[in-house]
């Protein structure tokens, strides 16, 4: 599964690539779930008991399978039975995950943001429960809550705030967030890591390892192996909200007064807790769902346009590209929350990028598969055709090949039939391809950022940004004459 031996399989880019999910139904959970907390308990820190609960999402599984053979067996239609066993796993693997919060719901959430090249009849129950993950599980009780504050803002707390919600809005893998009024006056975001949350994810995600075999199951498709990895790795910086807080306030000045984009400033900020201006807005999710036309053009424009921009201009990459970290303005500016992940670059993004991605679109095929040995995406030795290499490469290419491009999930579907059909000859390509440690995560945030266009579905002008924005890039306005 995943990098093996240094080299890239062609299942990693499936995996990350897969377009972010519609948070519609999630949404509505959200405001359901998150406004009662009357009845819930503090985060199972026992080793014993989340393993227990961990472990019962396959031993649930084969119950469900063989609760699915009686109603066969008693003349139940089969894609009857079928949808059912679906909604039923799915329901159970919210459940599971969302009351473990820790690493298991950050496994969930990962999953959340990948959907399925399936059909849509076969993904539909597990995107609508992954997706909860999204925004939403079950809150910490007050007392709880209060608890973390006193430890992080003094026992005093409570005179920093003219008004706080003891209700969370919003519940996610390991913290949730309050709305509150600061002393000052402004509306403020409270966001809260849950105790025990480190231990809780390091040993979350042993565990998953663990039944790992039984997690395409779960969701049909997913190579699972390049996920937990990454998480693996980021681990510690995601749970230090001094360094998330570090990160947010580099981007919100960077950003201040930019026509286009608005983050919160921090405010206070502690290990587990950290204070930040409350931004309100169109949730990029509700755009996906209900959008108009002109929304959809707007975001998708925006997003592309954020994520080329911020490494040159802080020297940071927003590494977290699901659409519940952002909101669509009615200034038309794009609101950007959430920067726990994130891809210190601080000399911006690699100028290769430009350079290679330049000579692909030209058709050099013997360049770019020299810039490629050059930073190590194919090996030294390593037989591959530069024709069939830039046969691999084209359906990527295809959207700077036009002023404006509309991305969608068809053509992405398209894309994974391109590149994973083991049928077609530059199948055998992708697997000649090395992905360099260094450029992992930019792999994964920008084939993820793909994915949430798709789903946005607007039209973007790609070529100009990507001429404005990508270092190295040598994109002239189609129809001026070159040289």
């Amino acid at each position: 599964m995943g990098r093996v031996a240094g080299r890239a399989d062609p299942r990693l880019i499936l995996a990350w690539s897969r377009p972010v999910p519609d948070l519609s139904e999630g949404l509505a959970a959200t405001d359901s779930g998150a406004g009662d907390n009357d009845h819930v308990t503090d985060l199972p820190r026992s080793a014993v008991v989340r393993a227990a609960r961990l472990a019962s999402l396959p031993v649930g599984m084969a119950g469900r399978a063989a609760w699915g053979l009686g109603k066969r067996v008693g003349g139940k239609p089969a894609e009857i039975v079928t949808a059912e066993l679906r909604a039923r796993t799915a329901e159970q693997l919210f459940s599971v995950l969302g009351q473990l919060k820790g690493g298991a719901m950050k496994f969930g959430q990962a999953l959340s943001i990948f959907e399925s090249a399936f059909p849509e009849e076969m993904a539909a129950p597990y995107r609508a429960m992954l997706t909860k993950l999204q925004d939403s599980a079950p809150p910490l009780p007050a007392s709880t809550v209060h608890a973390v504050l006193a430890e992080q803002l003094g026992p005093r707390w409570r005179r920093s705030f003219v008004e706080f919600d003891d209700v969370p809005v919003a519940a996610a893998s390991i913290g949730q967030v309050h709305r509150g009024i600061w002393r000052d006056g402004r509306t403020v975001a409270v966001k809260i890591q849950y105790p025990g949350a480190g231990p809780a994810l390091l040993s979350d995600l042993a565990q998953v390892s663990r039944v790992a075999r039984v997690a395409t199951a779960w969701v049909p498709g997913i190579e699972i192996g390049p996920i937990l990895a990454e998480l693996k790795g980021r681990m510690a910086e995601e749970l230090d909200y001094r360094l998330e807080a570090r990160s947010q306030e580099k981007f919100a000045k960077g950003f201040d007064g930019d026509p286009h984009f608005l983050i919160p400033h921090v405010i206070k900020f502690g290990e587990r807790v950290i204070v930040s201006e409350w931004i309100d807005g169109e949730p990029l999710s509700r755009v996906i769902n209900e959008g108009t036309e002109e929304q959809r053009d707007l975001a998708s424009q925006r997003y592309m346009e954020f994520l080329l921009v911020g490494p040159g201009r802080v020297g940071l990459l927003h590494a977290d590209p699901h659409p519940g970290n952002f909101r669509l303005m009615p200034d038309g500016r794009l609101g950007i929350m959430d920067f726990g992940a994130v891809k210190r670059l601080p000399h911006g993004l690699p100028d290769e990028m430009g350079r290679f991605l330049s000579l692909a679109v030209d058709g050099d095929a013997e360049g770019t598969l020299a810039g490629l040995r050059e930073t190590g995406f194919v090996r030294p030795g390593m037989d591959v055709d530069a024709e069939r290499l830039l046969e691999y490469l084209e359906p990527f290419i295809v959207p700077l090949r036009s002023d404006t491009f509309r991305f969608s999930r068809p053509w992405l579907r398209d894309v994974f039939q391109h590149i994973n059909d083991p049928r077609r000859p530059n199948y055998a390509v992708g697997m000649r391809l090395n992905l360099p440690a260094e450029y992992l995560l930019i792999h994964r945030v920008w084939l993820g950022g793909i994915g949430v266009l798709c789903q946005i579905g607007g039209e973007v002008h790609g070529r100009e940004l990507v001429a404005a924005y990508l270092p190295g890039v040598d994109l002239p306005p189609l129809g001026d004459p070159v040289g």
